[in-house]
């Protein structure tokens, strides 16, 4: 036995006015996909903005239902939209921020566990990493150059294949 220790890397900033300008704009695209969430029962609106290679940015929401678990969360509305739009463009970073009509939210909003995977997928499908930028309406922001920060242990393609004898 052994015991294994999992660090994770990210970069804090104390602000979004600290971040490249490229930054800045995608979490600006976030915030205004933030505001169109559908979120009537949690009252916590999530945005997402994706950025593609291309230099196109597509963005998502949080989409709510009464019937809580078939929901879906602003980072895979976002980055489903790209897998069906754009196939064959590879994802170059991903925004992410949130607001409340209950209260501030003054720290970074990190993508939820289902989430994570949906990002890990097409980090491995294009064999890229996706740049994560993670706010919330002020305070710090957290960037991390992979999902593998978040994800270490992933569950992808190659654990489905076949083993030959």
């Amino acid at each position: 036995m052994r015991k294994v220790e999992i660090h994770c890397s990210l970069t804090e900033y104390d602000n979004q006015d600290e971040l490249p300008e490229e930054d800045r704009n995608l979490i600006q695209e976030a915030k205004a996909s933030m505001n169109k969430a559908y979120a009537p029962y949690s009252h916590f609106h999530v945005g997402a903005a994706i950025l593609l290679d291309n230099g196109i940015i597509l963005r998502g929401n949080n989409q709510e239902n009464a019937s809580y678990p078939i929901g879906l969360c602003a980072e895979r509305v976002a980055i489903f939209a790209a897998g069906a739009n754009y196939p064959n463009v590879k994802i170059k970073a991903l925004a992410i921020t949130a607001n409340s009509d209950h209260f501030h939210v003054n720290k970074p909003i990190t993508p939820c566990g289902a989430c994570r995977q949906a990002i890990a997928e097409y980090e491995h499908r294009y064999q890229q990493d996706i740049r994560l930028i993670m706010t919330g309406e002020s305070g710090k922001v957290l960037v991390a150059d992979t999902i593998s920060n978040f994800l270490p242990y992933q569950f992808n393609a190659d654990d489905l294949k076949v083993k030959t004898k």
